[in-house]
């Protein structure tokens, strides 16, 4: 058995920054330690690198590199009187160890434990475009186009502190440039930063690539000079990134060119891009969000299972199915996604939404660690290979454009390493770190986290409603919404269905029949207006407005309940935060900055959560003919 050994005696004297906290250093410890920097490259060297400058105990520190210890990135740490030690073995599993042991530094718990990751494959997706936009990105521009930003190694080495090895690093909606020749060097050097924080580099690709950058008259994936061209074209980003990690493709989806531009079928796009790939070691990661343009008529939440069911079982075993948690678009409240539950023969992965589209952006304090739990409470972590979240940074001082969102990206990472993990430990684990270890700013901050998301469902779409925002930026309320010359399929009022009679969209069976794509006892829990839960039950019926629910009131008199007390649980929330204020400036002389920007985000949504009542109040009070 190979042992690799290395005993560190860490000096403590101690630099500490004399500047304003304005978030950027996230959940990582600022104070250093006044000692050199190794030269020692990789993931190995870096967890060197980071014990050396911030583990500040006592106790030496040993990492061990035993080849065939533990399975994959998995790592023991064994506290003793004398010595931690730290035991993995990969490389990737010793940085994991010992941003663990600097986690548990920070929130003063150092303790023995052995950690196994729940999925192989961790990634962040993000959703940059080459011009330096970033789509459904609330934080500025982008950190890596059309210049990578200075925030590089800061960037990779908080991905690593929360087990993320592997990064998407541009749009879904892929340029063809991105696998230009030019466009390629660039990509080897944010390659570069990632490599050293055990982080792969997978690329997002444009199918028709092989017309825009190679000249073909054809992206057919059944012709032998297409199939040749990405063959060579693998070939030639293996050569300049022996770790490149593989290919996430948005095919035939909101116009995006894809096979079926050519008869042919997702499994022969996706397989015709595993056979290059699979050499290498390779990945597909082919997503499910696609609708419309087979299944014209058909509810849009229906369509996801309606494409890929009937391919289940051919696709090559390195293309894995990325499906979005829900069966719609990430929208406050879904029911999990059906897909997980039809295809069985083909591996998935989950698309999670960091980035807040539909819920508030950057402006709303939502933590999102409880919606991802409800999804893995029906779908097992077992079942999926991989585990997706769409990024929320950008060129802004905090990364993330509301102090608070940096909790999401946070708790992806620890829910990707361990869905176990309650969304409360995640949350107060986060304020420890981010701000204070004080009990009396952890507590009632934890209670408004867990809150903030019930809240938001609340005062935007309470009881099933789902998708009545503005049209183009996803903001905003507009449950009237409707433009002739859109799909009628991105229109709110295909949405909430609501008429004299009443709201809600009809997906039982005596309606579009969606809860058929469900496993029992789902199925029939769903289908049944008395036994679906009260909280999905505008997403699958259509409900008088006088039927009576649970509380005893009528539907109308829920709705409205609901939207009141969303928006009293904001002014709660304002408030807390407002109480919070001298413990969050004791903890941090320098904090002002932190506690005056999220209070200005409160204010603001104080006023959209009342914007977003007082507009669904009066629209669904038409129908009525009741007196505003």
């Amino acid at each position: 058995m190979k042992r690799i050994g290395m005993v560190l005696l860490v000096a403590c004297q101690l630099i500490v920054a004399a500047r304003a906290n304005d978030g950027s250093s996230l959940w990582l410890p600022r104070e250093k330690n006044e000692v050199a920097s190794t030269l020692v490259r990789g993931p190995q060297g870096t967890a060197l690198d980071e014990l050396r400058t911030y583990y500040k105990g006592p106790m030496p520190v040993r990492m061990k590199l035993e080849k065939n210890a533990l399975q994959g990135d998995a790592y023991r740490i064994v506290v003793t009187t004398r010595q931690i030690e730290l035991t993995a073995s990969t490389s990737n599993g010793l940085l994991y160890a010992a941003f663990d042991l600097l986690r548990m530094q920070q929130l003063g718990d150092i303790r023995s434990k052995e950690e196994h990751p729940a999925f192989d494959l961790r990634l962040i997706n993000h959703w940059d475009n080459l011009d330096g936009s970033v789509e459904r990105g609330y934080a500025g521009k982008s950190i890596l186009y059309p210049t990578l930003s200075d925030r590089m190694a800061d960037y990779a080495r908080a991905n690593a502190s929360l087990g993320i090895n592997g990064i998407v690093i541009n749009n879904v909606n892929a340029s063809p440039k991105m696998l230009s020749e030019e466009w390629l060097e660039k990509v080897c050097v944010i390659n570069s930063y990632l490599e050293r924080y055990g982080i792969r580099t997978y690329l997002s690709i444009n199918f028709a690539s092989p017309m825009a950058l190679g000249g073909l008259p054809t992206a057919d994936p059944l012709d032998p000079q297409v199939r040749q061209w990405w063959r060579e074209k693998v070939d030639a980003i293996y050569r300049l990134m022996p770790n490149f990690g593989g290919f996430l493709v948005k095919a035939n989806s909101e116009g995006q060119p894809g096979p079926g531009d050519y008869q042919r079928s997702h499994a022969d796009g996706a397989n015709m891009l595993a056979e290059a790939l699979q050499p290498h070691g390779g990945i597909v990661m082919w997503r499910c969000f696609v609708y419309g343009a087979n299944h014209k008529g058909e509810d849009r939440v229906k369509q996801a299972v309606s494409e890929f069911q009937p391919l289940d079982g051919q696709f090559l075993p390195n293309v894995i199915l990325q499906t979005k948690n829900g069966p719609l678009d990430f929208q406050p409240r879904e029911p999990y996604s059906p897909v997980f539950d039809q295809i069985t023969k083909t591996p998935n992965m989950v698309e999670l939404q960091i980035t807040q589209e539909y819920l508030g952006q950057s402006r709303h304090l939502v933590y999102l660690a409880p919606m991802w739990k409800e999804f893995f409470s029906f779908v097992s972590p077992q079942r999926l290979r991989g585990i997706a979240g769409v990024a929320n940074v950008g060129l802004d001082d905090n990364w993330c454009g509301h102090h608070f969102s940096q909790a999401n990206w946070y708790a992806f990472g620890r829910l990707a390493w361990n869905p176990g993990l309650s969304a409360e430990a995640i949350a107060r684990e986060w304020l420890k770190l981010t701000f204070t270890r004080d009990e009396a700013f952890v507590n009632p901050m934890t209670e408004v986290m867990m809150a903030s998301r019930e809240a938001c469902v609340d005062y935007m779409m309470p009881l099933g409603l789902h998708h009545i925002f503005q049209f183009d930026h996803h903001y905003g309320p507009d449950p009237g919404g409707f433009k002739p010359d859109y799909p009628l399929e991105w229109c709110p009022v295909y949405y909430h269905q609501a008429d004299s009679l009443g709201v809600g969209f009809n997906r039982s069976s005596t309606g579009t029949n969606a809860t058929s794509q469900y496993r029992e006892p789902y199925r029939s829990q769903y289908d049944d207006l008395s036994t679906c839960p009260e909280n999905l039950l505008l997403w699958f019926h259509h409900v008088p407005w006088d039927y009576k629910m649970k509380s005893g009131r009528p539907l109308w008199e829920e709705l409205c309940a609901h939207y009141d007390r969303g928006v009293a649980e904001v002014d709660r929330f304002h408030e807390v935060w407002q109480q919070m204020r001298p413990l969050v400036l004791l903890a941090d002389k320098d904090d002002s900055r932190r506690w005056q920007e999220v209070e200005d985000r409160l204010q603001h949504q104080q006023q959209n959560a009342r914007e977003w009542r007082q507009t669904c109040i009066d629209y669904f009070r038409s129908f009525l003919g009741v007196p505003q």
